[in-house]
This record gives C-alpha cells, structure tokens and sequence, in this order.
C-alpha cells in the first residue's frame, strides 16, 4: 500500500508483539475441525477459505497484540462464521435450488465513510419492496423456525449489541447499531475471512496487504451465494452498503454485471478525524495497546486510497450515480427518487409514506469534535492529498473541517 499521509512526527510501525504458546489462537485446522464437530459435518463443502484464515490468523499472533478480550473474541467470531459456513452447506443438501436464486440488479451504496451512506440505506430498507441484510440476519443467517425462539434469538443479538457499546463508550454516537438496523457486506465476507473488517478492529497489516494483493472475487462469490440464502426467506430487491465496496469495484462488476453503483461524496477533511477515532473505539477492547498516530496514518491512507479509487472508477464508468453529501441530507426524498429513477424503479405510496415518517423523527447527530492533531495528523497536507478527489467531483469544503 502506498504510504501518502504526513504526520506531525514520523510514523513508526509498533513491535511485533511477543506470543508463547498458552496465549496462542488455535490454527486454522483446530478451528475448523471444532466447528465440524460441533456441526456433526464431515467436511465444509467449499474449503478454498482456509488460506485467508491462516494468513488472518497469522497476522492476530504476529501484529495485533491481542488482549485476554480480543484472543476470547476473536475464536469466537472465527466459530461463528465457520458454523454459519456449514448452515449454508446443510442448507443447500436439503435445497439445491438455493444456489439458483436470482439476484437481479443489487444496488451497491459506496463512499467515504460518514457520508451518509448509512443513513441513505436505512432509508431505502423503509421500502417493503427492498431487501437489506439486517444485523442479526448476518450473525444467524437461520434462526429457528419458532417464532418465540427466534424473538428470543434477535434479542440475544441485540444483548452481544449491548455488551459491545459498554465495552466501547462513545461508540454509539459515532456509529449506532441495532439487531435490526441494514449491516454491512463486509460481516458478509468475513464469513470467508476476506473482508475489509478485520483490518478496522485490529492493527493486522501483512493481513490487509495479502487481501488487497489476492483481490476480492471469491469474497464476492459467496457474497452472492450468502444472499441467495437470506433471499429463500426475505425476498426483495437488494440494496446493499459499505464504503468499504470502493475497494472491491472490480469484483462486484464481475459477480454482479448489472449491479447499480452509487458514490456518495463528501468533503475528506470533514471525517478523517471521526473514522481514526471510530478505528480506535472498535480496536480497543481487543487490543493491549492502542497507537492513535498509528491509527491516524493507517485511516489516512486508506481513506486517501479510497478517493484515488474513485476517480479512477467514474473515469471509466459513466453509469455510477452520484450524490454529494449536502445534497443527501438536504432533500433526502428527491435523492431516492432520482436513485429509483436511474434504477428504472417507481417509489409506491406505502415506501413513501414509510421514508416520510422516518424523516420526521427528531434527527439523532453526534455533538462530538475530533481533531487532527489527535491522531497525529496536520490540515495543511490533509487538503492537498485529497485535492485531486475534491476537485474531480467538485466537493465544496465544509466549513467546520477547515477551520483553523
């Protein structure tokens, strides 16, 4: 990865951190073998993943520097996602016409992170014609089939939500999560331990280089295949999020040919300090040690890269849609009418109805200010990294961003 941030000092990357075996993480074998027996499977009927689990489980001995926490959750969130792996397998014996189900045209929302992208997909799940992964969908692909236990299950999701906002004070104002709330792709994707979300909870680099070297197309595969899942239950027509998808463009392209993609832009200098500050919040209960200057060159590389990427993309693709940030939350309803426009889609009474209700709400907006110097990080070389990504898409500054 290319190193583009200036820092107040120079950055240095931080020890590898010590292991001895009685802190070891199981390997990828161990842990596959437990989810297998656990399962009472044989086998996973697509292995192929184990790679990326090594190189992830690696890069945790090597570089994160794992606390008593984050080595308890991390086996946990590995188990989790290998036992889903197997639902799905058992699944498809049972059901072979899963693996047929149509995905015609998902809308991939895209972005800086803290430009709304969340609050636009939140919007658009208001439409009883859409389908968005929920949270608690991505955790327990299949609940039970009892409508009482699986009340019981969300809540027990919801509960895990709980647990992790108390662990990580000040998260919720940056970013609010329920069981039912649209997720990410990148929870879908970590299923097969390429995803973009185990470099935002842990300092793992030769992990993030690997993925960004292997490239994202068998994380894109079995994101279709997981939809083609929750589609079995929850039909509809996707519309999915994650400003982590800039990363991925080309592998959504080639998985999803007539996929829609939808940019949404907003000035750099106004969320580079929040995304460092929500980066140290999520790491910080699985770390022994947090390196805010660390975190601060790693986020403004990638939020630099990000940008580049891009460019780049509406340079040779003129069907991405745009949206600038202030034109989203400025008239939000005239926003999804020119999405459903290019999508060749009529918004019903009932979807409108629902999207007006839900703007009507008082809006819950974060009082917090985070500032460069915090993470290590100076305006001046801030605006020039960025000034190719302002000027293509003529993003206008935010004022509060660029005062002194």
């Amino acid at each position: 990865m290319s190193d583009y941030c200036v820092t107040k000092s120079r950055y240095r990357s931080p020890k590898i951190a010590d292991t001895t075996p009685d802190r070891a993480l199981p390997d990828a074998a161990t842990l596959m073998a437990m989810a297998l027996k656990r399962a009472g499977r044989r086998a996973f009927s697509d292995p192929s993943f184990a790679t990326a689990l090594e190189r992830l489980l690696q890069s945790y001995e090597q570089e994160a520097d794992l606390s008593p926490m984050g080595r308890v959750a991390t086996r946990f969130d590995i188990l989790r996602c290998l036992a889903n792996l197997l639902r799905l397998d058992a699944a498809e014996e049972e059901n072979p016409a899963i693996r047929a189900a149509a995905i015609e045209q998902p809308v991939f929302i895209t972005g800086l992170p803290r430009s709304a992208t969340t609050f636009f997909h939140s919007l658009l799940a208001l439409d009883p014609d859409n389908a968005v992964p929920r949270c608690w969908q991505l955790i327990h692909p299949y609940p039970p089939q009892r409508a009482l236990a699986a009340f019981f299950c969300k809540m027990g999701v919801e509960l895990q939500l709980a647990l992790f906002r108390c662990l990580t004070p000040g998260l919720g104002g940056l970013h609010p999560l329920t069981a039912d709330m649209p997720q990410e792709c990148t929870d879908i994707t970590a299923h097969v331990f390429q995803s973009l979300r185990f470099d935002t909870t842990h300092h793992i680099p030769s992990y993030q280089n690997w993925l960004d070297s292997h490239g994202h197309d068998a994380a894109f595969r079995f994101h279709r295949r997981f939809l083609q899942h929750l589609a079995t239950q929850h039909p509809g027509r996707w519309v999915l999020k994650s400003p982590d998808h800039v990363f991925a463009l080309d592998a959504i392209r080639t998985v999803y040919p007539d996929a829609k993609i939808v940019f949404l832009h907003r000035d750099p200098l106004s969320v580079v300090a929040s995304c460092a500050k929500l980066d140290e919040l999520l790491r910080r209960p699985f770390a022994r040690h947090i390196d805010r200057a660390e975190i601060g060159h790693h986020t403004c590389n990638r939020l630099v890269e990000a940008t580049d990427r891009m460019v780049k993309a509406a340079s040779r693709d003129d069907s991405i849609l745009h949206f600038q940030y202030r034109e989203l939350v400025g008239a939000p309803m005239a926003a999804v009418r020119k999405l459903y426009q290019y999508c060749g889609r009529e918004l019903s009474p009932e979807a409108e109805r629902r999207m007006q209700a839900f703007l009507a709400r008082p809006a819950m907006r974060s009082k917090h200010r985070y500032g460069l110097a915090e993470f290590g990080l100076e305006k001046g070389s801030l605006s020039e990294l960025f000034a190719p990504y302002t000027k293509a898409f003529a993003i206008d500054a935010e004022r509060a961003a660029h005062a002194p």
